[in-house]
This record gives structure tokens, sequence and C-alpha cells, in this order.
């Protein structure tokens, strides 16, 4: 039946040898099966191969056939299949092919299209043919139901096993396994002095970067434990990172709780069509099991909720947060703490001037979602900042004795913990001395090669240990472990003042910051443009709520706008006197613009164009200017000028201005001169025409 299906068209082509085992471990420990599969060569020449048509593909060997995206070697066998260079292909199995029902009726149908055999230990298929094609879609079919059995098994399982929090899993650092298999604290005491380290740092700093900055400037290393390998359960110290503090605060083992199915994998598109798993964080009512205490915690499972909140706030990528973030530097206090009384979002911060040292609290979130064109509002930093600082240093008077004992205590403490880490470090480079020095000693001396790289490692580890001592003691130069009696008796004496300390240059803006975090929750900011008042609705921690108004500076223009008493002066003035008499008076009396300069000619013009103070200190009741006379006529100022110069009128100058004063005689006079004139009548004629066309 074989030798009926195989053609010479299918002889004279390649004959491919496929082979492939899911993991490595099975290549490594199951040779037998690799053994059978190398062996198909033998078949193929048995069934009318030639030697030299044989190609053997062996580089999927110890790579799941679930998809074909890593397999380079499926990759090329689809590619020769589809360009008919291939007669027959060659596996132990059908299944060996492929796992997934995609790529398997991928396989068969360009087969199919090329004649293309599949042979396998259990005979010879012919994928053109319907009966053959039936056969191989149903065995693809059952291989990759079988995988689905498999699976559900084991994690139904895992599953039922996890649910009593018995499974095991690598434990995070600072755990390890009893002989019962339970959970207990590592018997080394520098880990666990370091990790509660870790944990009191971030209470203290607020953010996972201040606790890699905090370990890195005291110089502390943090360990992590190998799992596999010939490290096995070998500590390795190194530099404390951002992801292994997020990774420590997140993991809720060191609440005391066991937690199975925190993660799960999933698959996707990539941007080139391949298919690739990522691994994403369940949220908490998405686990599959939780125990709590389970075992024993560095912290609360309380603790452990407000540090995962703490974190998330610190995430600057939320719109929608509305709590404080991290402290960082700046000197806005209130960063984090405000929040819009418009929209409801939190009020971030521009920094602005020199080196931006002046903060401004800024709103434009409706600008930013489009609902509105302009910001919500803008307010000067240091004035809400003196405010509520100038609240809290009241409300804290009270209480500054406790703070200061506190503050003494808290000192206290982080010298002894901060000791302890050096003393451990130093004990533990000072082991691994006497360990070096120990299997020096007890090799054989004639055994050169092993002694030599042995002595090497000793001094090394001599080495190691004098730096670190040496860093202990520089350390202890540059840094108070422990509080003396002389440091108490300042800490105490801080009760007697506490604004000069937080005025001191010595108290940064992040601990001004963190003081101001631990007694409000939020500010809700309301600006009352009209009357420039702001009125901040204080929430405390306490959830007391407290409104406090703050007198915000006018704007620049109103700043710098003269009083109503400056401008009632000069309207008075000017009546009886000339621009430099009021400018010699006002001077003469102490008086000074809203700038803070002396009055000159310009600053007395522009109080009376603003206002419309005319200059009437040289003009009689009877006199009238240029334009009035002009206008009277119904001519030009030209014409006015031109009866003056000829002594038509009579008019008296002053500076640039003309006085003019006439009878009744003259006036009519006048009259006649303008309506006998040709040129005022053509003048006004033209006049008409322009403003008919819209000229004037």
């Amino acid at each position: 039946m074989i030798e009926n299906k195989i053609q010479s068209q299918h002889t004279s082509k390649l004959a491919y040898i496929y082979l492939r085992q899911s993991t490595m471990g099975q290549v490594r420990f199951n040779q037998e099966s690799t053994e059978r599969q190398y062996k198909l060569q033998d078949k193929a020449e048995q069934m009318g191969w030639s030697n030299t048509a044989l190609k053997v593909l062996d580089g999927d060997l110890g790579i799941s056939g679930t998809q074909s995206s890593n397999r380079e070697d499926f990759k090329t066998l689809v590619a020769d299949v589809s360009m008919g260079k291939v007669g027959a292909v060659f596996v132990l199995e059908a299944s060996r092919l492929s796992r997934s029902c995609s790529d398997w009726h991928k396989l068969l149908e360009l087969c199919a299209l090329t004649a293309t055999l599949i042979i396998d230990e259990d005979g010879c298929y012919n994928p053109a043919d319907f009966n053959d094609q039936l056969l191989l879609g149903l065995k693809g079919t059952m291989s990759q139901a079988e995988l689905h059995f498999i699976r559900a098994r084991l994690l139904g399982g895992k599953i039922n096993k996890a649910k009593k929090g018995e499974l095991k899993f690598s434990l995070p650092v600072g755990f390890c396994y009893d002989k019962e298999g339970g959970i207990k604290f590592d018997s080394d005491e520098q880990v666990r002095s370091v990790i509660q380290l870790l944990f009191k740092a971030f209470k203290e700093k607020g953010s996972a970067y201040g606790v890699v900055h905090y370990f890195n400037q005291q110089k502390i290393q943090f360990p992590k434990r190998a799992y596999g390998g010939i490290w096995k359960g070998k500590l390795v110290w190194g530099t404390l990172t951002h992801s292994r503090v997020c990774s420590v605060l997140k993991n809720p083992s060191y609440a005391g709780v066991y937690v199975y199915g925190r993660y799960k994998y999933q698959k996707k598109l990539s941007a080139i069509g391949q298919v690739q798993t990522t691994t994403i964080c369940l949220p908490m009512e998405s686990w599959n099991t939780m125990i709590k205490d389970h075992h024993e915690g560095y912290i609360s499972w309380q603790e452990y909720l407000t540090n995962k909140e703490i974190l998330t706030n610190n995430r600057t990528n939320q719109e929608e947060n509305m709590l404080p973030t991290a402290v960082r530097e700046g000197l806005a206090l209130l960063q984090g703490l405000l929040i819009c009384s418009c929209c409801g979002h939190r009020i971030t911060i521009r920094y602005k001037g020199n080196n931006g040292i002046y903060p401004t609290y800024d709103c434009n979130w409706k600008r930013k979602d489009g609902s509105d064109t302009k910001s919500c509002f803008s307010i000067r930093g240091d004035f809400l900042d003196k405010a509520i600082v100038e609240k809290v240093l009241t409300i804290m008077q009270p209480a500054q004795i406790e703070i200061a004992i506190k503050a003494y205590e808290e000192l206290e403490q982080r010298g002894q913990m901060l000791d302890k880490q050096w003393q451990m470090t130093i004990e533990r480079a000072a082991y691994e001395a006497q360990l070096a020095q120990r299997r020096y000693e007890e090799v054989d001396p004639s055994n050169r090669l092993v002694a030599a790289t042995l002595e090497k490692r000793w001094n090394e580890a001599l080495v190691g240990l004098e730096e670190t001592r040496s860093q202990y003691i520089e350390y202890i130069n540059k840094n108070v472990l422990a509080a003396t009696r002389e440091q108490k008796e300042q800490v105490l004496a801080l009760t007697e003042d506490l604004p000069r300390l937080w005025q001191a240059k010595s108290t940064s803006a992040k601990d001004k910051k963190r003081i101001l975090r631990l007694l409000i929750k939020d500010i809700t900011v309301e600006k009352l443009s009209n009357e420039s008042k702001a009125l901040l609705h204080i929430r405390w921690q306490t959830n007391v709520t407290e409104d406090l108004e703050v007198q915000l500076p006018k704007k620049p223009c109103d700043r710098w706008r003269h009083s109503e008493n400056i401008i009632e002066k000069v309207r008075q003035l000017a009546t009886t006197m000339t621009d430099v008499q009021i400018v010699n008076k006002l001077n003469e009396e102490g008086l000074i613009t809203n700038k803070g300069n002396k009055f000159t000619i310009d600053s007395i013009k522009w109080i009376r164009y603003k206002h419309k103070i005319p200059s009437i200190a040289l003009q009689k009741p009877e006199e009238l200017s240029i334009n009035q006379v002009a206008e009277k006529f119904n001519v030009s100022h030209y014409v006015i000028r031109y009866w003056i110069e000829n002594k038509l009128i009579n008019a008296r100058r002053i500076g640039q201005k003309f006085w003019i004063s006439m009878g009744l005689e003259q006036e009519s006079e006048l009259q006649k001169i303008t309506s006998n004139s040709t040129k005022i009548a053509i003048a006004r004629l033209r006049t008409q025409e322009k403003i008919e066309r819209g000229v004037l």
C-alpha cells in the first residue's frame, strides 16, 4: 500500500527528515527518541531515496511545536514544500510537525498542492487524497486536544494544591522553606535586617527611587538568592535597583500572604505578524488563590496595601490620579496636594524665572481635553505655600515636644540599623576570608595548580575584608550612626523654635513636603478672580476640613495704576497749575508713583490723558482753542492758523498752545469771510464728497 503511493516523481525530489522534541530536558534524557528519529534516514533509503537526496532538519530539537515563529527548520520545511522541492517528509509521528492546528492545516494544504507525501511510523499519507487528508486532519486535532488535556490536568493539580497553600514555588529573598515545607524567615540575619531596612526607608522616603538613592548613599548592598544550577541557594549581594525595590514592595509574600495567580500569559501579534507571549499582572480581585496569615511577614497586610497605593500614586502618567505623588525636588511645597475646584483634577506645577525659582500652580486640564480653550487658573506658588506653612506651624506648636522626642528616637534607631548592617557586612567578609583560608590549608601542597588558585582567592578575600573595614571607618567619620548626648539636646532645643528649623538652609524642600503630607491629605483650590483671593479647602489626614482664605497679588497693571487719591489731586491742581508746577508740587510733598519713582512731565501727561483731565491752567473762560474755533466756523485748523498769522483774530501763545478770544463783531466779520471765500467753499465741497464716498 505504501509502495503504491510512492512514485518516481516523489523519489526524484528531496526527502526531508524532520526531528523535534519539546524541551531540552527531553533531548538530554530521552535519547532513545532522538536516536529513533535519526534512523528515519534508513527508512527513507529503503523506500527508494538515495543518500544524497536526504536532508535532515534537526535544528528544532528542544523547541515546542505549539507555534512556528521560533522554529527555523519548520519554516524552511514549509518554504521548500511550497516551492515543490520536497517529495516526502519523514517524521516519527505526524503530530511532531506541529501542535498548532493553523500551522498543521497550512502545511497539509501546501503538501496537497505540491504532491508531497507525509510518512511516519504508522504509514504513508498523501494529503491530496481525501481519505488521507481527513486522517491527517484528525491526527492534528487529536494532537492539539492531547496538549489541552495534559495542560488541564497539570494546571488543575497545581491550582488544587495552591488553594491549600502547599504548592511550592521560588520564594522571594528573605524567605526559605523549612524541613516540613513551610515558609519561614531566612536564617541569615543580614538578609532579614536589610529587608526590614528597605521597608523602613520606603516609609520614610515615599518612593522607590528614594530607597535606591538611600541605599547607594549608605553603600548598602541588597541580596538575591540564586535558584537552579550549581549556584542554587547561594546569596549574591549587589547594588539595589529600582526594579528590585518595586518587586519587593509589590510582593504580598512579605506581608505573610500566600498568593497564586498574580500573573498570566497573554498572546498577541507583533508588528511583523508573529505570535508573542507576554506576561501581564492581574489585579488583586483576579488572583486565583490568596491566603492571609499563611506565614510570618516583614510587614502587615495594611502596610502592604498602603505601599502599593503609594507606588500607584507616584506614577505621573495617570490623568485621573488625584492623590499626592512622590516627593520630588523643587521649591513648590504643595506639589501633589492641590486639587482644582473647576475640573477636579490635580493641579500641576510650572517653574518659571531664573533657573525655575518661581513655582506656579497651573491647571490646564480643560484645555487639554478640548472642553475649553482657556485654562482653569494659574496662581503663584509662594503665596499658597506661605499660607499653608503658617497654618501648619501654628497647629504643630502644642505638639512640638512630642515631635522632637520622636525625631530623636528615629535618629537613634536609624543609626543602630545602619551600624548593624555594616557590622554584618564585615562579619560576612571575615567569614569569606576564613573559608578561603581553610580551603587553601586543606589542599595538597604538591598540587600547585589548585593551591595557587586557592591562594589567590584567599588573598582576594583578605583584600575585600580590609576594604570593607576601611569603608566602615570612612563612613563613621562622615556619618553619625548613633545620636550623641549633644545631638539629643539639640533636637530637644528645637521644640522652642520650630519655625527656625523650618526656615533653616539644612531643611530641604523634600523634608518640608514630607512633613506637610503627614498632616494634609489634599487641598481644593478655589480662585476668586474678582476679589484677587484664593479659598483653600484643606482636608487634614484626620478627614477634618478647614477653609483658609489667601490674599493674592494684584495684576501688574492694577499694581502700577495710580491711586484715586493721586488722580484726584492732579485733577484739582490742573485747574490752577501747569504740568511743570504739578510735578514740582507732588515731588515737594514726597509723593511717588506706584512703581516707586518720582513724578515727571510724562507721568502727569499720561494721567491727564488716561483720565481725561484737561490742561486749562492757562485758558480763560472766554478763550477757545484752535480746534474749538475751527469747529465753530466749519473750517480746518489750517484756516485758523492762517487767521492767527495774519492777525485776523486775537490769540495768545503759550508754548505750542494758542488761546483765542473774539467779540461779536469780530465773529460776524469772520463769518462773512468764510461765506465769501471761494477756497473755503471748494474745500467744504471736497470734504462733503469724501464723506459721501466713505473716505472720511
